[in-house]
């Protein structure tokens, strides 16, 4: 019994120094939320501002086009006791001609900003991990994550790289 406890006792101490030496050797861990960043980086902004000037007109012309046709469609509910069946459906098949028409450009529309938004977001996305490179080589980190359930404020470095983004590349850098 004796003998058991003190190859117990050995094996914890093996155990525990060995332990000692993973601790002495620490890890430097980040953090970055890649969703802030995106939200409030300067070129993630810009990228926004940009979109909504390119894709602004289309939108409000596509907002009056369907008001047009709302408008049509009350006044057709309106004016329709009073006129020919055959001038009712003449007007109910313009209606939705123009209804599907205006479906379709929405549609268009949507795949146009999605597509742009990509292009925009990843040229944000790229820039954004090159800073976190840089910063991954200057400070020596071991490991940083982007996606995370929960993390430590000790390890959040996200406006480190807020700030990084916000900084004007240098002259003849990416």
């Amino acid at each position: 019994m004796k003998t058991s406890a003190i190859r117990w006792l050995a094996a914890a101490a093996v155990l525990i120094a060995s332990t000692g030496s993973v601790l002495a050797q620490e890890l430097k861990i980040g953090y970055v939320n890649s969703e802030r960043v995106l939200r409030e980086a300067i070129p993630a902004k810009a990228a926004q501002t940009k979109l909504e000037a390119e894709f602004g007109k289309r939108e409000k012309e596509l907002t009056e086009l369907a008001q047009r046709l709302k408008a049509a469609a009350d006044k057709l509910e309106k004016d329709g006791p009073t006129l020919a069946p055959s001038e009712q459906q003449r007007r109910q098949r313009e209606l939705v001609e123009q209804d599907r028409d205006i479906q379709r450009k929405r549609r268009e529309f949507q795949e146009d900003l999605n597509q742009r938004r990509n292009e925009e977001l990843a040229a944000v996305v790229e820039r954004a991990n090159r800073v976190i490179k840089q910063i991954f080589d200057s400070e020596k980190y071991d490991v940083i994550l982007q996606e995370v359930v929960f993390a430590s404020s000790k390890v959040d470095i996200t406006d480190k790289v807020i700030r990084g983004l916000n900084t004007p590349a240098a002259p003849g850098a990416k």
